[in-house]
């Protein structure tokens, strides 16, 4: 398990750098965005830089999980601090809805008295904030494919290059027709655009959270697949959750027919759990078949192994990862 860790701490710290990045240009940026927004009297152009704000907040947040997330296992958490990252997406999805409700909320304001606005300051500004959006993105792109908390301030940087995009447009659109309400009507673009996939975001770590299936996981498959190994004649107490985004962990009890190698069997149906289903963390219980009634589903057998499987981890390794049953004469 040593060289798991070595290896999830080298991909944590290959986000956390991008990430950093990400965080001096956002930060700075802000300060200058909420400067010109109460300079212009732009709606559009301040919740742009109320998210700018946000997408800081956000990628301070998930700075914290990632380098939380390599902390090693202890005495109280037994699989480390690897939620961390689902707890800080979930953060980050709830910072999305407050601030679309609040651009919402302030956008009825506007369409019922439009206020003017400088439309030159706010171009300006907008097209330098798409500018830092635009490459806070490609420093996140990477991180967001391997990573829910990555994944979660990436999510945040694109909502806010949408905004700037938006604000480009209301500029131009205030400039050359004097249309005032073209400002709020950006802004609750920007709202609307932003809800489902804070959504999305909070539906998938909110599932890591509550230890359901990993997404691309289906449990009656995990269960034919087991099923399916020679001289296994039945599966119970299958149990499939998500540590992580992508980390993924089960038990099971296999019951199999007499004869049956328990040691090989365990090999084989680690072995195929992490080529097919990328399944790393597996405990898997053998039972004879003369074991019936809730005694088995207690992990109570007659004279059976109960060893660890001996998969293999995301990464090539070999785990050991033991469930060890009562024997009864």
């Amino acid at each position: 398990m040593g060289h798991d860790h070595d290896h999830a701490s080298a991909a944590s710290i290959r986000h956390e750098k991008p990430l950093w990045w990400a965080l001096a240009l956002i930060v700075v940026f802000a300060v200058v965005e909420v400067v010109a927004a109460l300079a212009t009297n732009s709606l559009a152009l301040l919740s742009d830089a109320v998210h700018m704000a946000t997408d800081a907040f956000a990628l301070g947040v998930a700075l914290m999980a990632v380098r939380l997330g390599r902390r090693p296992p202890d005495a109280r958490r037994s699989f480390g601090y690897v939620r961390t990252e689902a707890m800080g997406a979930m953060l980050n999805g709830l910072l999305l809805f407050v601030l679309a409700g609040y651009i919402l909320w302030e956008s009825v304001h506007r369409f019922l008295a439009p206020p003017p606005v400088a439309s030159l300051g706010m171009l300006v500004v907008g097209v330098a904030g798409l500018l830092v959006n635009l490459v806070a993105m490609r420093l996140l792109k990477a991180g967001s494919e391997e990573s829910l908390n990555v994944k979660g301030a990436y999510l945040e940087v694109w909502a806010d290059m949408l905004g700037s995009v938006g604000v480009i447009v209301g500029a131009l659109v205030i400039h050359f027709t004097g249309w005032r309400l073209a400002d709020p009507i950006v802004a609750v673009a920007i709202g609307v655009w932003v809800l489902p996939r804070a959504w999305l975001l909070m539906r998938q770590a909110g599932n890591v959270l509550m230890m359901g299936v990993p997404d691309g996981i289906e449990l009656s498959q995990v269960r034919a697949a087991l099923a399916g190994l020679p001289g296994v004649s039945d599966v119970h107490d299958l149990h499939v959750w998500a540590l992580a985004s992508r980390q993924a962990a089960m038990t099971a009890h296999l019951v199999v027919d007499d004869g049956v190698d328990p040691h090989a069997l365990r090999h084989d149906a680690g072995e195929m759990l992490e080529h097919r289903f990328g399944i790393g963390h597996a405990t898997l219980q053998v039972e004879g078949a003369d074991c019936l009634g809730p005694d088995c589903g207690s992990g109570r057998t007659r004279g059976h192994d109960h060893g660890p499987t001996d998969g293999r981890d995301h990464h090539g390794h070999h785990g050991h990862h033991g469930h060890h049953g009562h024997h009864h004469p």
